[in-house]
């Protein structure tokens, strides 16, 4: 059995960053106009700018520190900043109810085009559950993945499908925005039903017998063995098995208090009017 020789890691690593120019821009682009949405709105929660900040700093660590300088060396990382953006960025951003702002702030061309046809069936939880169900999957099972390893300029582009991908389903999970929503008990099981899907990815990678991806060996460790390779990918398929896990349970809890918050008011309400008819 060859020995496995672990590539030079250290937590002093995490020193390191990588500030890309475009990235940083976007990301300094969206904090500007969101602000100036705000600003223009004195109504505007301040919890939302909040999260929107808050959206920024996650997305900005997923891609510009450490875990953007190594994430195509180990795939163990790769897969951390997915779920940071994914799940966590994406579910900021949500919160943040950024279709919201812009349609109080635009005119009444604006307004008509997030009212048409396009953007209420890009923004229908359907749409936004088969679209998770099927881009974890592909973006981690299929050759796709070998595109982003050799190529830069795509997985820059797989970063933002990962946050407009995971907006969407987390628009429908918290229901802050206008548009269709989903009952606050079904909201919960919209939650839950896509929890397999996190998990048959990371099954899939954990089981895996060889390196699923020809482009790795390209891009990992120099000094990296196959035993590593193949390691490492498992690593990655139990981070996204039971870290995915761990973040779509973690997002329950606020969904069910809102349930029960919901749930609460609605027995209020109904006892109000049984009382008022003296039943």
């Amino acid at each position: 059995m060859p020995s496995v020789v672990i590539p030079p890691f250290s937590w002093h690593d995490a020193n390191q960053w990588s500030f890309n120019a475009v990235p940083i821009s976007l990301l300094v682009a969206a904090a500007i106009l969101y602000t100036v949405g705000a600003r223009r709105r004195p109504d505007w929660p301040r919890a939302r700018v909040g999260y929107f900040a808050g959206g920024l700093a996650v997305t900005f660590v997923a891609t510009e520190s450490f875990l953007g300088v190594f994430d195509r060396e180990y795939f163990s990382v790769h897969m951390i900043q997915h779920l940071l953006l994914i799940m966590v960025a994406a579910a900021l951003f949500a919160l943040a109810a950024p279709l919201d702002l812009l349609y109080e702030n635009g005119g009444d061309r604006l307004r008509r085009l997030l009212d048409g046809r396009v953007v209420t069936f890009l923004t229908q939880p359907l749409f936004a559950f088969v679209l998770y169900f099927v881009a974890i999957p592909v973006t981690h099972l299929t050759g796709f993945v070998n595109l982003t390893l050799r190529s830069e300029e795509i997985h820059n582009v797989e970063h933002v499908v990962f946050l407009v991908v995971g907006y969407l389903f987390f628009r429908a999970v918290f229901g802050r925005e206008r548009g269709a929503k989903l009952h606050h008990g079904l909201r919960l099981v919209y939650v839950m039903a896509a929890v397999p899907v996190d998990t048959f990815t990371g099954l899939a990678l954990v089981s895996s017998t060889s390196v699923p991806f020809s482009a790795y060996r390209s891009v990992a460790p120099s000094d990296a063995t196959h035993a590593w390779l193949l390691g490492n990918v498992h690593l990655g398929g139990a981070i996204m098995w039971i870290g995915g896990d761990a973040l779509m349970l973690l997002a329950c809890i606020p969904v069910t208090v809102a349930w029960v918050k919901w749930e609460t008011v609605r027995t209020r309400e109904l006892d109000a009017v049984l009382d008022a008819q003296g039943i």
